[in-house]
């Protein structure tokens, strides 16, 4: 008999429970199973000690007979110092933003870059708008003085 180690769901609609149980791999995921481990809370806290609770000696017990704990079981156990703890896989098409979501990125990053070449030009205006009357302001000091000088 294939023994696995899994969660066993419970709760109502929004609100999951789970069991950590040691079931037939044939058996469906919330029916009938060989004995319960423990309890597994996800709407707790990461850092709360009511989480994730097992029982170890009975854990250890399964795993000497052959059992393999689930994917999400074996980060519980490698936690808790029961196993090595096992590699994450890094998925990143799982993470991927979808097709709109893109989109609307893109849009938003043209945006952005078209605000800044508007206020660069902006800029470049008003530096040159700024030397110009300072130059017009320097021609017309020049005439006067000539003036004050020829008199």
């Amino acid at each position: 008999m294939a023994l696995a180690i899994r969660l066993s769901r419970g709760g109502r609609k929004k609100r999951p429970f789970y069991r950590i149980v040691v079931a037939d791999k044939r058996m469906p995921r919330d029916g009938r199973y060989i004995e319960k481990l423990g309890t597994y809370n996800p709407l707790l806290a990461d850092n709360n000690e009511q989480r994730v609770q097992l029982v170890e000696e009975r854990v250890k017990y399964w795993l000497e007979q052959g059992a393999k704990p689930s994917e999400r079981v074996a980060i519980f156990l490698g936690k808790a110092g029961l196993i090595e703890m096992p590699a994450q896989p890094n998925r990143p098409k799982k993470s991927e933003p979808g097709e709109k979501a893109k989109m609307l990125l893109a849009d938003k990053e043209e945006k952005r870059q078209a605000a800044e070449e508007a206020a660069k030009a902006a800029e470049e205006e008003a530096k040159a708008a700024a030397e110009a009357p300072a130059e017009e302001a320097a021609a017309e000091e020049a005439p006067a003085e000539e003036e004050k000088a020829a008199e």
